[in-house]
């Protein structure tokens, strides 16, 4: 189904976006990947899916704080893959402080990261998807782009503002073969939620695993982490011809947070 077509995916040298790369990759696609980390381990990463699954894999380091480099790395994929046939907005990043305490270097380079590059990826991917009548487009939100927590205004807002593009980038492309939408995911046991793990544990004086239950009985009813695997398998749906008609909405992916 997708074999031979390109995917870019931003924030996927580990967690939720490498395992969507990977689950794209094991379906034929052509993958540029995206992302911080040691460059040894990254290119180990990257040798080892075009290995595993037989298909071009590449990498690109733009800071997806600046539209320059933004600019590059979707003219890079242009120059390697032909352009991008599906598109996953997956990096973020996150800084826990009261508002106003909330440092504004933090603010705008959140907001830069989780959001603005968002628009910046879409609206450089959206001419080739229209030429070709075909195109996925899948921006990794939050159930913080549905429901607001404290201390977090830069993350929540930003995840909020990416709610609100893809409903807009979904009526716009409604009618073509582009499909837009977003997963919002509750707590996934990321790199990003580890840290988050850590600080609780220390400022309560608790153990790390007595911080993740902590963690989960204050906002997951289920009480267990999303999984990157279950995320990747709605992405690869969402890719799918089943999901033709869904488009500009959220699929939330939470255990019943959003659901109180």
């Amino acid at each position: 189904m997708l074999t031979s077509k390109a995917a870019l995916i931003t924030g996927s040298t580990s967690g939720i976006g490498l395992a969507i790369a990977q689950a794209l990759a094991a379906n034929g696609c052509n993958i540029v990947l995206n992302g911080l980390g040691d460059p040894t381990a990254i290119e180990q990463t990257r040798s080892h899916m075009a290995r595993e699954y037989g298909v071009s894999v590449f990498y690109h380091g733009a800071d997806l704080s600046q539209s320059d480099e933004i600019e590059a790395m979707m003219a890079y994929a242009e120059d390697q893959l032909g352009g991008i046939d599906i598109l996953v907005n997956n990096a973020g990043i996150q800084h826990v402080a009261l508002t106003e305490d909330f440092p504004v270097e933090k603010w705008n380079a959140i907001i830069a990261i989780n959001m603005n590059s968002n628009f910046h990826t879409t609206r450089l991917a959206l001419p080739g998807m229209k030429r070709k009548n075909w195109g996925r487009i899948i921006n990794i939100a939050s159930a913080h782009g549905l429901v607001g927590s404290a201390q977090k205004s830069a993350y929540v807002t930003a995840k909020h503002g990416v709610v609100g593009f893809t409903k807009v980038t979904g009526l716009e492309t409604a009618k073509t073969g582009i499909t837009v939408n977003a997963i919002c995911p509750g707590w996934v046991r990321t790199e990003l939620v580890e840290k988050q793990i850590a600080a609780r544990a220390t400022a309560d004086n608790i153990s790390v695993e007595a911080a993740a239950t902590s963690l989960l009985v204050e906002k997951q009813p289920s009480l267990q982490f999303v999984t990157p695997a279950a995320l990747a398998d709605t992405a690869l749906f969402l890719c799918g011809s089943s999901a033709d008609q869904i488009t500009g909405t959220t699929i939330s992916m939470d255990g019943g947070w959003t659901a109180q």
